[in-house]
């Protein structure tokens, strides 16, 4: 007699979530659990005191937050003054480099999950550096591209850690913060700037030469309009002098926004990353138990954000200053 297998056990179609819970009530007690602790959060705040007289406890009081734009003075090296944001420059590049060091050292054939990680990041930039400037120029700017991007990456996360704003060193001017947000500090996103400004011109120069810089100084068919009307060539000369009058206005402007490009990087970087400083200020400062996650994360996706335009807004003027040449040889 055959035997009989036992009958399947009935499937009640109950989906069990996180502790027990079904997925659907687990996402409405974190729904809840979040109005409830923004709303108990908004109370205590400044703006409950307003509006509702709550007074919190002493230990829950929150300083009102101090901007300060300039960078305070730690030590000084004889007439040089060493700043917190600058502590914290030398923090970022120390880091930067102990973590080229590691990724190096334990670098693997066989490469495991972190290494792929950081391996499809490095190759995504430098497949978009071929795309936008090219085989050849792409694998001469990714080095310098990476290197600006990773630095504005880095000074922006590292000023979310603790420590930065809290940590205190007693100078002569009073209690400063130790570490400070470098890109908050105008010198910074200026010293980057001027570097991005450096390697353009570098680019332009090498890439077209004279030719390169004879946009900025287009002034030979006035000059030639000059020739002809000394030779009697009254009407050609005329003719070419007004369109070398354009010429030269044309040379000028493109004097001009070449420098400008020096304020534009750098107030942008400046201007967004002192903006997202600020609204973490502000978020602790309004809202007592609302998670920090909130501020920080936007923190973490304007950094990001901020890197990628330096660096790719880099990426393009070096690729537009190597263009003519490029078509020259066409």
């Amino acid at each position: 007699m055959a035997e009989q297998k036992p009958a399947p056990a009935k499937q009640t179609g109950k989906k069990i979530g996180c502790l027990g819970c079904s997925f659907s009530l687990g996402i409405f007690i974190f729904i809840i659990t979040v109005l409830v602790l923004f709303i108990v959060s908004l109370a205590l705040g400044p703006i409950g005191q307003g509006f509702l007289g709550i007074k919190p406890p002493d230990w829950l009081s929150v300083p009102t937050p101090h901007v300060l734009l300039p960078a305070e003075a730690i030590f000084h090296i004889g007439p040089f003054a060493v700043t917190n944001s600058l502590i914290t420059t030398w923090l970022t590049m120390v880091l930067l480099v102990i973590l080229a060091l590691t990724i190096v050292k334990r670098s693997k054939i066989i490469p495991s999950r972190a290494q792929s990680a950081i391996e499809s990041v490095f190759e995504w930039l430098y497949n978009f550096c071929k795309e936008v400037a090219g085989e050849k120029n792409g694998r001469k700017f990714f080095p310098i591209i990476t290197t600006i991007i990773l630095f504005v990456l880095f000074n922006g996360w590292l000023s979310l850690l603790p420590g930065f704003g809290s940590i205190l060193a007693h100078t002569e001017e009073g209690s400063v913060p130790l570490l400070r947000g470098a890109n908050t500090d105008i010198n910074t996103p200026l010293a980057l700037a001027l570097i991005s400004f450096v390697f353009i011109e570098a680019v332009g120069i090498t890439s077209g030469g004279f030719h390169y810089l004879k946009k900025f100084m287009n002034v030979g068919r006035l000059g030639k309009g000059f020739g002809k009307l000394f030779k009697g060539q009254v009407k050609s000369g005329l003719g070419d002098m007004f369109f070398g009058i354009i010429d030269g206005v044309v040379s000028l402007i493109e004097f001009i926004s070449e420098f400008f490009r020096i304020i534009s990087l750098t107030f942008r970087l400046f201007g967004n990353m002192i903006g997202g400083e600020i609204l973490v200020l502000m978020f602790l400062f309004l809202f007592f138990v609302t998670p920090i996650i909130i501020p920080h994360g936007l923190e973490l996706i304007f950094g990001l954000i901020q890197a990628l335009i330096f660096g790719f807004l880099t990426l393009v003027f070096a690729s537009i200053a190597a263009t003519p040449h490029e078509g020259e040889g066409h």
